[in-house]
């Protein structure tokens, strides 16, 4: 962090403590501020605070400021609630076709929702460019409703990650619900992702719809045992409800619960049997039990969530069931059915049937993308995994365009005044109009400016150029190859872990508190020095890029080390911390291949972190030794502790 961006994050601390008292913006004058930057930060903070008294001031002291969209978003920002429509759609048209311009017709459409004003909203919304609110989406739907159209359809397409939902999509419900769109079925059928999901404030929305007393839902999400002392009453709400307590109580003990729905299914229908034993299965399954499948095959009929849709099929990999492997993958919605994970292991399961011709064709059909499941793919269709032939280098003619850009250069305003989401939209906003040698070359242009995130991530958007040196840069080689050198460490797999860390962003800093290059935490920085010997170490050398490498890697060899070996748990233990993955591990009842560990890790952010991070080091390897790699060699097979890894117990594709 630069010394002028901590002076200018003083002045809004000291702006901020005296905001607090009457005539505190009388006090600060233009010679509070250092710069013109430092007064802009200032606005941006008076208008994420909702306060246009300041906000104004400022805005009027940067009439000549270089970035002038931004100092009128702001202003009006400030004041968004009370803003006129006029005033919003003023913006808007002197400054469209602007990044800045869609952000606020983004604010403008959620108000426009929020306020029922569907004429408008109507006008407004095709012309949304970035298109990616899920409130408006809810909004999109509720107008065509009011309008009269039918849209359940969609809808429930629409609803299926309740954490993600908010004003517009309770909106939506609601009205589908009053309007008859939406029957009692429909909104049980919510009420138990609501569960699934943690998301209590949707249940007792959900509540009020089905006439159901906020304590009582309140009772199935806090204490769901005291539904169980008499059994469901005799009547629909009652039933449903304890087929959602049974869920809750699940999340602790599955076999409790388990046992509950045998004591009490005669009071159930079909149905409510099926769905509860859904509710069984996916917190079993999240649990790694493997009677989970056996609930699963209970739970046959049930209208699953989409997360039980991929658990079934995981619980089936865990445990060998290629059968329900197939079946569960063909009875997914075709958005699920369709991703790359689900195309991958269709295919291992056709071919598990013997069915090779078939399976083949289906890994070809994602083979050429560069991901971990296509490289899966391409092993399985006899390949190894190199390194692509790299597209013809960037021309100076080609960089000067991205040069000149004046969104481009914005964006590389915002990011050295560590502006970093507003530089993220400026940046997004032009690559929406690139072709790929211009992707090719505006990457090229953040590795100029040492941006080597907006690097990768740009260059990775390319299908048919590729460049793979901007895709997988190595900066700090030196001190890389010096350090895993002396632990006899896999360097390739340390860059892989490294670009999915940090996208080699110096001075990341996560939500939780890691930091640098190899993002790690205070704790652990003091634990790892302690062992190395470091007496002087104090937390501010996590900051510096060689510190920071020599305590990663060191703790990366420690966790490898601890986990026999095997970078698919280490990697896993480097998220999500060493105890979780020999859990995991501990939960297997047979070996199983590295792939299947990977995918059956029951937190998505590590589940997600462990394959990209194995990708990774495959392309990694690739690199540095320049010939193929396997990535199921990477993956390697995962044996519960104490369980000897015979041929005998390997599936015939890990024997080879």
């Amino acid at each position: 962090m630069s010394v002028k961006y901590k002076i200018a994050q003083l002045s809004l601390v000291i702006l901020a403590g005296l905001s607090t008292y009457p005539g505190a913006c009388t006090a600060i004058d233009k010679r509070s501020f250092i710069s013109d930057d430092d007064r802009f930060m200032a606005l941006r903070d008076a208008a994420y605070h909702d306060d246009p008294k300041n906000a104004e001031q400022h805005a009027a002291a940067l009439t000549s400021y270089d970035i002038p969209s931004y100092v009128d978003y702001y202003r009006i920002r400030s004041h968004l609630l009370r803003a006129s429509n006029t005033e919003i759609a003023d913006f808007i048209n002197h400054y469209e076709g602007s990044a800045i311009a869609d952000r606020m017709r983004n604010d403008w459409l959620s108000l426009l929702g929020k306020h029922g004003n569907w004429d408008l909203f109507d006008q407004q919304y095709p012309l949304f460019v970035v298109a990616d609110d899920n409130q408006l989406r809810c909004y999109a739907l509720l107008s065509k409703a009011v309008k009269g159209q039918k849209v359940s359809n969609e809808a429930k397409n629409l609803l299926t990650a309740p954490r993600d939902y908010g004003e517009g999509c309770y909106s939506l419900i609601t009205y589908l619900t009053d309007n008859g769109q939406f029957t009692k079925a429909d909104l049980w059928t919510q009420m138990r992702m609501a569960a699934e999901n943690g998301a209590q404030p949707l249940a007792q929305r959900l509540g009020k719809l089905l006439d159901i007393p906020e304590k009582k839902v309140s009772v199935v999400f806090d204490k769901p045992a005291k539904m169980f002392k008499q059994g469901p009453e005799n009547s629909q709400s009652s039933r449903e409800l304890f087929v959602v307590a049974l869920g809750r109580i699940a999340k602790n003990e599955p076999s409790d619960a388990a046992e509950l729905l045998s004591r009490f299914s005669t009071k159930l229908s079909d149905e409510q049997r099926s769905n509860g034993w859904a509710q069984i299965a996916l917190q079993s399954a999240l649990k790694l039990e493997p009677e989970a499948l056996a609930y699963w095959v209970r739970a046959d009929g049930a209208s699953f969530s989409n997360e039980a849709y991929q658990w079934r099929v995981r619980t089936a990999l865990r445990e060998g069931d290629w059968k329900l492997v197939k079946n569960g993958i063909n009875a997914m919605p075709a958005t699920l059915k369709n991703e790359p994970t689900w195309t991958y292991w269709l295919g291992r399961a056709l071919k598990a049937e013997g069915k090779a011709d078939e399976a083949r064709r289906i890994f070809a059909s994602i083979a050429d993308q560069i991901h971990f499941y296509g490289q899966l793919s391409l092993e399985e269709n006899g390949q190894k995994i190199g390194v692509p032939v790299v597209a013809r280098p960037i021309s100076a003619e080609e960089l000067a365009p991205m040069e000149k850009n004046p969104n481009l250069q914005r964006a590389l305003r915002f990011y050295a005044m560590n502006l970093r989401t507003e530089g993220h939209r400026e940046w997004n906003w032009e690559l929406r109009k690139l072709n790929e040698r211009q992707y090719l070359a505006a990457a090229e242009l953040a590795r100029k400016n040492n941006l080597l995130d907006r690097m990768v991530n740009t260059s990775d958007r390319t299908k048919g150029e590729l460049d793979f040196s901007q895709r997988y840069p190595t900066p700090f080689n030196e001190s890389m190859y010096k350090t895993t050198q002396a632990l006899g460490l896999d360097m390739a797999w340390v860059y892989g872990l490294i670009r999915q860390e940090s996208r080699f962003i110096m001075t990341a800093k996560s939500q939780v508190g890691a930091s640098g290059l190899m993002q790690i935490m205070p704790a652990t920085a003091r634990y790892v020095a302690k062992k190395m010997g470091l007496g002087n170490f104090v937390p501010e050398q996590v900051n510096d890029v060689d510190t920071n490498i020599v305590l990663g890697t060191n703790y990366l060899n420690m966790v490898l080390t601890d986990l026999g070996g095997s970078q698919a748990l280490a990697s896993a233990a480097y998220n999500a911390g060493p105890g979780r993955p020999r859990a995991w591990r501990a939960k297997l009842t047979r070996p199983v291949e590295g792939a299947i560990f990977a995918e059956t890790i029951p937190f998505n952010e590590t589940r997600g972190y462990v394959k990209n991070v194995l990708s990774n080091a495959t392309y990694y390897a690739a690199l540095f030794e320049k010939k193929p790699q396997s990535l199921k060699a990477r993956l390697g097979t995962v044996v519960p502790k104490g369980m000897s890894a015979s041929d005998a117990d390997l599936p015939d594709e890990i024997k080879q």
